[in-house]
Order: C-alpha cells, then structure tokens, then sequence
C-alpha cells in the first residue's frame, strides 16, 4: 500500500487515506494478499505514514505478523523499486487510487516489474491532486 498522510493539515482526515486503509483490508480479507507492505514517508520524528497506517490495519484486525513496514517510500518511485530491490518481491499488487495506479504502474513496466494495482476510490474533489500528478510524472521519467 502506498502511504499518504491521514490528516489535512487542518486535522481533518485524509479521504485518501481511508479509502487505501479500507483497500488494503478487502484485499487482505479476501486473501487477494497474505501479507500488507505499507510504503511511505517518515522523514520526520513527528510524521511516521507506515506505523501510522500499521496501526490502524491492526486497529482493524490484521495479524501483526502480516504487515511489513517500508520507511523509506518517499515518493512511489522510491515505494515500486524497494519493493522488488529490498524486499524481493517482483509480483505484487499496489494499492492506492487510479491516478497514482497509472504512475506507479509505469514505473514498474519501466523497472521490469510485474505489479498489479486495486484502485480504490478517490474522493469527489481531487482537481488540485489531479494537477499534482503532471509535474511528478515527468519528475520521474527522468530518474
């Protein structure tokens, strides 16, 4: 699962956020997955995106043991290419939502990755993100 903050800056939760949480359990419930690499950012002391979304998938009733932490996913090229260089994994299933399926997916075709994505929903209003996603797909083309 690709990490993204749980709150606005304003406190209120993230939509992202619980759309990927609630993702990564239907897969996890179904079986899609037996286990759950959470990927993210915590470059900071005070910001921690794996443990945040580690605990709230205990929180929700996965086993400890099936959840994997990735510290260092501070951007999705960061999160697609770990996954196959430290972890060893080269078959997996992204899950975020479609716009960032696309970018990731194409990182994983470039990298030689076979990867899949659960595009769970996005919220209604995801014009500024939508934005966002131009200028970080070029960003990456050149890495």
């Amino acid at each position: 699962m690709l990490g993204t903050a749980k709150y606005y800056r304003k406190g209120v939760i993230n939509q992202y956020y619980r759309y990927r949480i609630q993702g990564a359990l239907n897969a996890y419930n179904s079986g899609k997955v037996n286990y759950l690499l959470l990927s993210g950012d915590n470059a900071l002391q005070s910001y921690n995106e794996p443990m945040t979304m580690r605990k709230d998938l205990i929180a929700a009733g996965v086993d400890p043991a099936d959840i994997v932490l990735d510290y260092a996913g501070f951007r999705t090229l960061d999160s697609i290419v770990r996954t196959r260089k430290v972890f060893d994994t080269n078959d997996f299933i992204i899950i975020t939502q479609r716009f960032h399926c696309e970018r990731a997916l194409f990182i994983a075709l470039h990298m030689g990755i076979q990867a899949q994505c659960y595009a769970v929903p996005s919220p209604k209003n995801m014009l500024t993100v939508r934005l966002r996603e131009w200028p970080e797909q070029l960003l990456e083309l050149e890495k």
